[in-house]
Order: C-alpha cells, then structure tokens, then sequence
C-alpha cells in the first residue's frame, strides 16, 4: 500500500475536525487517551471476532447502512466483513464502534481512531447513509479510507505538535522509536507520519525480512506499506517498491530482530543526479520496518536503485 496526499482543502477541514477534538480535550500533552475521546464525542465500543457473529448479529441486525433498516439481513453485512477481513467497523446511527479481536491488539489504537475520523466528517456521514452504489464503489472507498488515516494520524499525533518533533532532531529510526515512546503509538504508524511530515525526500518501507520471507510473499507486491514524502514523491517518481525491496536485500544483514544495519546509500531522482541516504532497517520481531531518509548530494558515481539503470 503507497501512501496518498489528500488535497489541500480536504486537509484542512480534516484537521479543523481534529483541533476541535483536541480543544474540546482541553489541549492535552501525549499520549492520546481514546477513552476520552468517546466520552466527548459520544462514541460506544465493542470488541467483536468475525468468527463468532453474536455481537455483529445483535447491533447490525439494529443498523441502518445508506437509509435501509437490515434487521431482516444482517448476515449480509457480517458476510461482508468476514469477506474483506474488516479491521473495525462504525455504525453511524448508533454512534458505535466495533474492533475486530483478530488483529493484534497493538493495532486496536489506530484502528479505533480511524473509526472516529469517520464518526466526525460530516461528508463521511452523509455517504454513510447515502447511496449505496456510490458509497460501496472502490473509488469513493478508497478516498474515505484515506481521508480517515489522515485524520487519524492528525489526532493520534496532535496535529502540528508531531511536526515540530519530527522536525527537532535529525532524522533517524532512534527519532521514530522515541515518537513511539512520547505519543504512545505503534512503530509502524510513528514510521509513517515522520516521513510523511518530513520536507526532505524521504521513504519508509514496511516488508517481510527480505531474507526469510514467509510463504505468502507477494513478489509482484513485495512491501506492505510503501510510504513516502511530498518531496521523494517529486524528485523519485519513478522509484518503486521493487526499487525499495531490492535495496533491502542487498544491504540488510541476516539479523532477526532490532537494527539490522546502518549505512549511506546513493539514490539517483529524475534529472539524472545522485544523492545520498541514510538506510536503517529495524526488525521489530513481526515485521522489517525501513527508514531511508536524505542526507546530501553525492558525488559517488554509481547508483543504487535506480530503475533506469
């Protein structure tokens, strides 16, 4: 999965929804306490397991999804979850939130949040009970999935003051992990905002090791989450995933868990011109976690990862 920058004005009412959240917090220091957050807003929420539908079958058999009541039905929605692995799930007219009990309970944070994005966009509320046609099509899915990971990530982080964080130490995986430990949130999702707030190009990779991949390694999709900065999307439009995965086989040592190297790598962007990363891969125990972030321009000749090479 790439990474997508929402448009400006989408951004900002995103965010004029989170800063509203956090005032009516009273402008609390990290972490993010979620429990009060529901209480502000109003939000319930229940843990469920998409193996045993008694919790689904008791509140969707209640819901109404885009003006229809499904009571006679339910099973057509909790099909639909089990069907595409639904993480969490909210029920705008009961102003509830089910978290999916299969995923590792490390993730229920950001699934939580993400849950509330969606319970305070007012246009996620109107497609919620709007038409059904639009609101299920892939297009539309993938903008309110996107919209709320944005959000979620705003308020997760407190808006601008992860910016000034991220932007107040050099650029390293020891300034993801303490993130980690300030905000209280998962390396993964640390991993990703401080690329994505970072005005320099700048790539985070999270893989498989790229040495003892698991039976389900997707070659054609070799990273699950591909996420880069404003500035790398500019200037290496034309790096890819394989790009990335290519450059952690060859550098990555055969290590199973915590840092698996340190060193400088050379990347060419578009006009043909050479610069120099910083690489650090990190194994947390599940998954290779990478930060490639810029340096200086390189006079090195040769050039790693360069896709026209």
């Amino acid at each position: 999965m790439r990474n997508k920058f929402l448009d400006g004005r989408s951004a900002r009412d995103i965010d004029a929804q989170v800063a509203k959240i956090l005032r009516g917090l009273g402008n609390p220091k990290p972490p993010l306490n979620l429990d009060a957050v529901r209480e502000l807003l109003r939000l319930d929420r229940q843990y469920f397991s998409s193996q045993d539908d008694g919790v689904l079958r008791e509140f969707v058999s209640r819901a109404v999804i885009a003006g229809k009541q499904v009571a006679l039905r339910p099973m057509l929605v909790i099909d639909t979850i089990r069907k595409w692995d639904l993480k969490a799930l909210y029920l705008p007219d009961r102003k509830k939130i089910l978290i999916g009990e299969s995923q590792h309970r490390l993730k229920w944070r950001w699934s939580e949040s993400h849950e509330v994005i969606h319970s305070v966009v007012p246009w996620h509320q109107t497609l919620m009970h709007g038409d059904t046609t639009h609101t299920l099509s892939p297009t539309c899915h993938a903008e309110l999935q996107g919209e709320a990971n944005y959000g979620a990530g705003r308020l997760l982080f407190f808006q601008d003051v992860f910016d000034e964080f991220a932007k107040s130490s050099p650029v390293s995986f020891k300034l993801v992990q303490d993130a980690k430990k300030y905000f209280g949130n998962t390396l993964t999702s640390c991993l990703w905002r401080m690329v994505e707030v970072l005005d320099v190009p700048a790539l985070g990779i999270v893989s498989q090791h790229p040495h003892y991949k698991e039976n389900d390694f997707d070659v054609a999709n070799p990273c699950r989450y591909f996420i880069r900065s404003r500035k790398f999307e500019e200037m290496f439009a034309s790096f890819t995933e394989q790009d990335g995965f290519d450059i952690l086989t060859s550098y990555c040592s055969w290590g199973k868990r915590g840092p698996l190297t340190k060193r400088e790598i050379v990347l060419t962007d578009e006009r043909g011109e050479e610069h120099l990363f910083s690489f650090e891969p990190f194994h947390n125990g599940h998954e290779l976690l990478t930060l490639i972030a810029y340096l200086k321009p390189s006079t090195v000749i040769v050039a790693v990862g360069n896709p026209n090479n």
